[in-house]
């Protein structure tokens, strides 16, 4: 009979675990208002870890994986102007655990958000990369994957002073839906929240127009949304 109690404690803890993480602690929602608003600093539009951080040059990314270069409007699944072939290109992927909301990583202005949809979605991890980046906070490479080009994905473009910027919200297999609080023509401030994404996905970052962009942050490095400065500009 102890046993059994035993099993059934473990039981009901294991259940009210699964029941805050999904109801309570998925949802939480920090508060980033007093984010300071520089326009030379891209902050992380997410909580998550780097997956991959790739120079863009004439409007293409070098794969070391397939051994060739890929179109980044693969990822945006939008035109990339010629004039402006050059930038960086930083991917962050978001597991159960993180926090689930985007967030502007700079002042800007909200010049278009497009839905891409897909008739089915890969997973972005098999089993070892879902415990090594979710259960042991570990980095995983994941660019070249071919979930990071065929998956339903939300392309938002941001104008800033220094900088144009897309964010690619890239959808895992288990994606419940994007929820998105700005429209075309909005302002937001640096940290201003954007829109969530239900339950593990990714965000690239994908910065236009700046070559000479100095990299903050290192393949593998966790960030904490609007908190963790990934980047500078130049002006």
């Amino acid at each position: 009979m102890p046993f059994l109690i035993v099993i059934g404690v473990i039981a009901g803890l294991s259940l009210l675990f699964v029941w805050y993480t999904r109801k309570i602690w998925f949802f939480r929602d920090p508060d980033h208002l007093g984010t300071e608003q520089d326009d030379l600093v891209l902050r992380s539009p997410v909580y998550g870890r780097v997956a991959y951080i790739r120079r863009i040059e004439n409007g293409s990314v070098e794969s070391e994986k397939k051994g060739e270069r890929i179109l980044i409007s693969d990822i945006t699944k939008d035109d990339w102007p010629d004039k402006e072939g050059d930038g960086w290109l930083i991917g962050i992927a978001m597991t159960a655990l993180d926090v689930h909301y985007q967030y502007s990583p700079m002042p800007a202005t909200v010049c278009s958000i497009r839905h891409h949809a897909h008739g089915r979605n890969l997973p972005m991890f098999d089993l070892w990369e879902y415990v090594r980046i979710t259960w042991l906070r570990r980095g995983v490479q994941l660019f070249a994957k071919k979930y990071v080009f065929e998956n339903e994905r939300q392309t938002m473009w941001l104008k800033g002073k220094e900088a144009t910027i897309a964010l690619v919200l890239i959808a895992d297999k288990f994606v419940s839906k994007i929820s998105t609080f700005v429209k075309d023509g909005d302002s937001v401030p640096a940290g201003g929240k954007l829109s969530f994404i239900g339950r593990g996905s990714q965000v690239d970052v994908v910065v236009r127009g700046q070559p000479d962009l100095l990299a903050l942050v290192q393949v593998g490095q966790a960030v904490h949304g609007p908190s963790t400065v990934i980047a500078r500009l130049r002006r």
